[in-house]
């Protein structure tokens, strides 16, 4: 991995407070579980909750952006059904 440095502040101030909001409101506030938010959660045991939500943002963001350009809806995962034996 390359850690080049801290995540910077450069862009539109108002997407990274939505970004930030959205990711906090996914770890706060939704209660369905989703892998992304598991991800966040165990950041969030390391660390605190602010920079889980801050990493959480980034994924997030890049989720966005392979969806604007691939132009694939986003899809909540389905949950696993149990398969009985």
């Amino acid at each position: 991995m390359d850690y080049s440095g801290r995540i910077s502040k450069h862009g539109d101030s108002m997407l990274r407070s939505l970004l930030y909001e959205a990711a906090n409101s996914l770890m706060s506030v939704v209660r369905k579980a989703h892998p992304l938010k598991d991800w966040a959660r165990r950041i969030e045991k390391r660390g605190c909750h602010k920079k889980a939500c801050i990493a959480l943002a980034r994924k997030l963001a890049v989720v966005l952006h392979k969806m604007l350009i691939t132009g694939e809806p986003f899809r909540w995962p389905q949950k696993k059904e149990s398969v009985m034996a």
